[in-house]
């Protein structure tokens, strides 16, 4: 391992590890913290009511498990820098091309859908009025150079600023919380003559009060809120001690979702009644509005914006270290894998951002801004799917093939390969459940076409090579 504070020069060198336990916490704890939490949770609430509770503990469980088997197959090998490295080793060439390029696209995506959320939520401090194209194509424009800029200086930068970004979020929940428990325990009573209680959760309909389509629905929004959790995988690579700080990381896991996602959420609906709620307005303004905070819609929308800078900061380097990674394997272009004097590989970042230009354009040519948005999450979500699926894969094999490397892990998945098998038929069955629903199916529709572009690519080019 190379000394972290020698300054790299050589382009060819290795990514250095500057990034420290504060910050791979708090990376941890913004990756679990998605934009879809405060915005998406609101339309979840109105298809699912109480039941969401389940939704987010269901599936935060098994992705735990996913992160409990990344964490050991990086630790199990220093050597490996992100899923590419184990999964070209464990399975073949083919697995490390495709999680590479799959999670390079995952975050395009991502980003695109980020660059529509910043010119909507700006729309508040435009007096709620909608951006001409121009105005919409300069603000693109600005938060991708503006994020470009960050990523370009140093890995210690980034990790900084997704500090202070993911403490934004967090600030945000535990003051909804401790302002949920003082209208609860005061018995506040709403404009709408609601008084809050935690009888709300049972007294309208029970649990499950939109019966079994309803909780499964939920699951298609609840999903995309978690993408992203992995990025302390895609960070391990430039991480101090990863043998202490990774394991400390994903363990911590499970407590943040009960406490972001389940509290926060049992304190919304117990506020306002689940089928008081309004799916097109964040049930966490909504909160602050009843309270009486005149400032609540203003404070919300800059969290909601720098949750989203949070996100498209996060993308933008999980693509750049992913075609770094694919550089050194050879399953992308050379120039990917130079780095420059900070050690940051700047040529993915370059054309990473060339993307995100060319698909933030793309919005323009489709009428509804939302149905543009839910197809980009949509394939993003099933995208990551798949990826999560590889990292299970990778983990049987591991085990299978290196039973002494498992043998000696402090960090073991619980259940080993019995839990692989239940994640993985899990995510098959969300899989099924994104084809219930129209809007969903059209992306699931079109995912294959990345499959068949992936396929081209491998056997055309890479495999020629």
């Amino acid at each position: 391992m190379q000394n972290v504070n020698t300054p790299h020069s050589s382009e060819d060198g290795e990514l250095q590890r500057s990034l420290s336990n504060r910050h791979l916490q708090l990376i941890a704890i913004g990756g679990a913290i998605g934009t879809g939490l405060f915005m998406g949770s609101g339309k979840t609430i109105s298809l699912a009511g109480p039941s969401i509770l389940f939704i987010y503990m269901i599936i935060g469980l098994m992705v735990f498990f996913v992160m409990r088997a990344l964490g050991e197959l990086l630790l199990s090998n220093l050597k490996y820098k992100s899923f590419i490295d184990f999964s070209t080793d464990l399975i073949g060439p083919w697995a490390g091309y495709f999680v590479g390029w799959t999670y390079w696209l995952c975050w395009i995506t991502i980003g695109i859908a980020d660059l529509s959320a910043i010119i909507y939520y700006l729309q508040f401090f435009n007096n709620g009025l909608p951006f001409s194209p121009v105005e919409g194509v300069m603000i693109s424009v600005a938060a991708i150079v503006f994020i470009m800029g960050l990523n370009l200086m140093t890995v210690k930068l980034f990790g900084e600023l997704e500090f202070w970004f993911a403490l934004v979020k967090i600030i945000a929940i535990v003051v909804l919380i401790a302002v949920g428990l003082w209208m609860i325990f005061t018995g506040f009573t709403s404009t709408a003559g609601e008084v809050a209680s935690f009888t709300h959760l049972w007294s309208h309909g029970g649990m499950f009060p939109t019966g079994a389509h309803g909780f499964l629905a939920g699951f298609q929004i609840a999903i995309f809120a978690f993408v992203g959790v992995e990025l302390v995988g895609t960070t391990a690579a430039e991480t101090k001690d990863p043998e202490r700080n990774l394991p400390k990381a994903v363990n911590s896991i499970p407590i943040r979702i009960i406490f972001f996602y389940v509290l926060a959420l049992v304190i919304v609906m117990s506020v306002t009644p689940w089928n008081k709620i309004d799916p097109a307005v964040s049930p966490f303004v909504n909160l602050f509005s009843q309270a009486g905070i005149a400032a609540a819609a203003i404070i919300m929308n800059l969290v909601v914006l720098s949750s989203v800078m949070s996100s498209m900061n996060s993308g933008v380097f999980s693509t750049s270290r992913m075609l770094f990674g694919l550089s050194r394997e050879d399953q992308a272009p050379k120039a990917f894998g130079k780095l420059n004097t900070r050690a940051v590989p700047a040529n993915a970042l370059y054309f990473s951002a060339v993307c995100l230009l060319g698909g933030a354009t793309l919005q323009y040519f489709v009428p509804n801004a939302v149905e543009a948005f839910t197809l980009a999450t949509t394939l993003s979500t099933i995208l990551f799917i798949l990826v999560w699926i590889i990292i299970l894969w990778s983990y049987l094999v591991y085990y299978k093939t290196r039973p002494e490397l498992h043998a000696k892990s402090t960090f073991k998945l619980p259940g080993g390969p019995l839990t692989c098998y239940v994640v993985i038929a899990f995510f098959i069955g969300m899989i099924y459940v994104l084809s219930l629903e129209a809007d969903t199916f059209r992306a699931l529709k079109v995912s294959p076409i990345w499959l068949i572009i992936l396929a081209i690519g491998y056997w055309g080019f890479y495999k020629k090579k």
